[in-house]
């Protein structure tokens, strides 16, 4: 069985506004991060039902990483690509969690207990924001989107665990 960690966390209060890194926030079950665009009605997928999944959003910190160290062009050069987690518009950088096997099970982040609901696989969007690369970069290591199933704080440096049984 694997154990994870939170590594930071990340809000912005409207669509396209830099991500801010907090210690601590309050998940809430049907709207999101306490504080975020999407909680607050004005992230850009805001209008489709349910925030199109987007209560919380998770990315590895292995995932960012990869992009400095694997990412090529079509020639083979290494692109480099340097983003903080922050940059990545993920509400909270994982580490040690494999992401991907999520969907569809329930996992816990310190106290709040969490379902992956699908992939979150990089955006056009996304890259605009960041840089070029980006969006062949995270492709099916983008993150997961997940809803809240229980109210509580999320901590930098909770213990992120799947849930038994």
């Amino acid at each position: 069985m694997w154990q994870g960690s939170v590594v930071s966390i990340h809000i912005a209060k409207q669509a396209a506004a830099p991500m801010e890194s907090i210690p601590a926030v309050r998940a809430v079950p049907g709207r999101g991060l306490e504080g975020d665009r999407y909680y607050l009605g004005t992230g850009v997928y805001s209008q489709k039902a349910g925030h199109g999944g987007r209560e919380v959003t998770l990315i590895e910190v292995e995932s960012v990483q990869a992009l400095l160290d694997d990412v090529q062009n079509a020639e083979g050069h290494r692109l480099g690509i340097k983003l903080s987690p922050a940059e990545t518009r993920r509400n909270i950088a994982t580490s040690g969690v494999p992401l991907n096997h999520l969907v569809d099970r329930e996992f816990w982040v310190g106290v709040v207990l969490m379902v992956g609901t699908r992939l979150c696989e990089p955006c056009k969007y996304l890259e605009d924001l960041t840089q070029r690369g980006v969006m062949g970069g995270l492709v099916h290591r983008g993150g997961l989107r997940a809803r809240i199933l229980s109210d509580g704080v999320i901590r930098v440096g909770d213990v992120i665990r799947p849930k038994l049984g």
